[in-house]
């Protein structure tokens, strides 16, 4: 679940971060609204994606009608794919410096990861690939938390290098040991992949808010965060490309799929991760795109091949389907018979091709030959067939 940066920082406040008053507006007249009762604004374009900025998403303005034009502007936009819906109108800030403070999971050491830098308002990538010594970083204990002493630590070594910061030190390290401390809360309360607050903005007076924000909370923790779910659903009104939710997948969780969009123009549909993988590799080795990853899983019925396939062919951009079945619990049969009705039914006239091998194979393949539809005899073969048919070139 991917929340917008008005939503994660409503969970932000919620656990004793400061961040700026605000106000959604999804129209211009809400935002000119917003600049009245808030002063000088920044009128910030709500998409799940970072570079607003540099994309033109994010303005500044001293009045209403300034507010107004912007927002106009704004809302209009269409920002890396994503169309803006509304604007987040919060009280500009007083920034003196921008830091970086984020926790993610870090998959090879199997906890999270507290990340602070003194390179505030540009991307972390960005930040660790040209000077990584400006990053330092935490793993605190899973069950313990990051102690307010090895924030400290933290925070001394992201600010060793910035002199300008150095006779702050002191101060800043306090603060950010409290912010710190409430945003890994967040987090572990959370079931976060990704919280993060760039920038945290240090003030002239030492406060330290919370300017933007990110927030993922992992999707198999969704039924215990029943309350983000509902609030989610209802600010979306439906619009999964607003939400960042890939149109394509949002279906497919609907229908109970495994399924992940991958842009390119051959189906692709396996029983199994890792045989759904392979069918992926082995297209791409025959020259081929791949238009998605689809796992129908053991024991496939009829009609879940059925769905996998009206469910691949939703997509406008692919050409053709390559089918690759290992019959273990899944019989070779019913996953033809799944075809055939398919075919049928949604009236395909693209090029299927289909590879399986396991139980009830022969039954299965004769279903298919059948139906006039020939099978492959082996993954290569099926994934060089599909590659041919949907280029158009023959054998």
């Amino acid at each position: 679940m991917k929340l917008l940066e008005y939503q994660a920082k409503e969970q932000f406040a919620a656990f004793g971060i400061r961040i700026p008053q605000g106000r959604l507006a999804r129209t211009a007249d809400e935002a000119a609204a917003a600049a009245r009762d808030l002063g000088r604004v920044a009128i910030k374009a709500q998409v799940p994606i970072g570079g607003r900025g540099k994309a033109g998403g994010i303005a500044v303005v001293d009045s209403p009608e300034d507010a107004r034009a912007e927002a106009t502007r704004i809302l209009s936009m269409d920002i890396r794919g994503y169309p803006v819906r509304s604007v987040w109108c919060e009280r500009a800030v007083a920034i003196d410096t921008e830091l970086y403070l984020g926790i993610t999971l870090d998959r090879d050491r199997r906890r999270l990861v507290l990340i602070c830098s003194a390179a505030g308002g540009m991307d972390i990538e960005q930040v660790a690939e040209e000077s990584p010594e400006r990053i330092a970083k935490l793993w605190p204990d899973p069950f313990a938390g990051p102690h307010a002493f090895e924030i400290r630590g933290l925070a001394f070594s992201a600010i060793a290098g910035d002199g300008a910061l150095h006779a702050r030190s002191a101060k800043l390290a306090n603060g950010l040991a409290d912010v710190a401390q409430k945003l890994h809360r967040v987090a572990t309360s959370l079931d976060a992949l990704t919280c993060e607050i760039n920038p945290l903005v240090l003030t002239p007076d030492d406060t330290l808010i919370a300017a933007d924000g990110k927030l993922e909370i992992d999707d198999n923790a969704a039924w215990r965060h029943k309350d983000v779910a509902e609030q989610l659903a209802q600010d979306r009104t439906g619009d999964a490309a607003a939400s960042g939710d890939d149109p394509f997948e949002a279906e497919a969780q609907r229908r109970g799929l495994t399924y992940v969009h991958l842009h390119g123009d051959i189906g692709c549909i396996g029983n199994g991760a890792g045989l759904a993988m392979n069918t992926l590799d082995l297209v791409k080795q025959q020259g081929g795109e791949p238009a998605n990853f689809l796992d129908v899983g053991g024991g496939a019925s009829a009609e879940k091949v059925r769905n996998a396939l009206e469910m691949v062919l939703l997509d406008p951009n692919v050409k053709g389907v390559f089918i690759n079945i290992f019959g273990g619990i899944t019989r070779g049969d019913e996953v033809a018979r799944g075809v055939v009705q398919a075919r049928d039914e949604l009236h395909i006239t693209k090029p299927l091709v289909v590879r399986m091998t396991g139980t009830r194979e022969q039954e299965g393949r004769a279903i298919l030959e059948a139906a006039g539809i020939t099978p492959a005899l082996s993954a290569s073969e099926g994934a060089s067939a599909i590659v041919r048919l949907t280029s158009g070139k023959q054998s």
